[in-house]
């Protein structure tokens, strides 16, 4: 059984004027995209700057989401680290917390063999009884995980999906072809939603979903109804949106929109730093363009 199907939201994670975790706005935003269809909460990501929190930080942040979800969709924590044996105690202490799921990236900078990535995931799922999903970003951690690999790892009772940000189509659907129904695959990147669908995908982990939420749902919901064309449109119809949030790292993009719409999430923590004005204001022109109220 999925850990769950449609769009997951990569959610941010908002800062106080203090660069402080700004937990009541936290609690609103969980609560914005519950009310507005998201189908699981994923804390502390990438788009969750989990590489700037502390390590008392990262494990607050997930038993709040816990609390404040309160079993109303899953919860999945990142916990991935380019230590087996931090991954492992992140892991653990996200269990206690009473998360649905696990989402591990890839380890960053050591840049693991093929052998070294299943016997750090294989590990790490070793570790916990909860399921467990693999992120695969080479673009960031500069590692990528073979499509033989996920076979090889898909054995592994409690991994259970795979979170594939290559951007590589050809990959996904050697993964598909490989690994069948053994394990979910969901779109990392928010402009490949639909032809990861396409192979047998079950949904998305989201960035725009951030403010987005009830139309990134749908292009999943009217995909599985078997509305293809209505899916396609919506897929299309972001694309250019997307396409701002992402030209810059994320999220810095994500974090300037949400600002825009009066959200008050928030700056960044460094070494990242305020959008561009010139790529700002192509987002909020192409936010406006989507007919997002600033």
């Amino acid at each position: 059984m999925s850990l769950f199907v449609g769009s997951g939201v990569a959610i941010i994670t908002p800062f106080d004027e203090n660069k402080k975790v700004n937990y009541a706005k936290l609690e609103e935003l969980i609560n914005f995209q519950i009310e507005n269809h998201t189908d699981a909460i994923i804390i502390c990501g990438t788009t969750g700057e989990a590489s700037t929190l502390t390590a008392a930080e990262h494990l607050e942040c997930i038993e709040f989401a816990v609390k404040i979800t309160n079993k109303r969709v899953p919860v999945i924590a990142g916990t991935g680290s380019n230590s087996t044996a931090d991954a492992i105690y992140y892991s653990q202490e996200a269990e206690i917390a009473g998360v649905d799921g696990l989402l591990v990236v890839t380890p960053y900078y050591n840049k693991a063999t093929q052998k070294g990535l299943i016997e750090h995931f294989t590990k790490i799922a070793n570790s916990v009884k909860i399921p467990l999903i693999l992120y695969n970003v080479p673009s960031r951690t500069g590692c990528n995980i073979a499509p033989k690999t996920v076979y090889e790892l898909s054995k592994v009772e409690n991994i259970v999906g795979l979170k594939e940000a290559s951007g590589n189509i050809a990959q996904v659907m050697e993964i598909a072809h490989l690994c069948g129904e053994n394990i979910d695959i969901y779109s990392g990147n928010d402009d490949q939603i639909l032809p990861l669908l396409s192979v047998g995908g079950k949904g998305v982990i989201s960035v725009v979903a951030n403010i987005l939420p009830r139309e990134t749902h749908e292009i999943v919901q009217d995909y599985i109804d078997g509305n293809i064309k209505e899916s396609a449109k919506k897929q299309l119809d972001m694309i250019p949106l997307i396409s701002s949030l992402f030209s810059e790292v994320n999220p810095i993009p994500i974090k300037r929109a949400m600002n825009l719409m009066g959200m008050n999430v928030g700056s960044l923590r460094s070494p990242l730093t305020e959008m561009e004005d010139e790529n700002s204001a192509k987002l909020e022109k192409n936010m406006l363009n989507y007919g997002i109220k600033l």
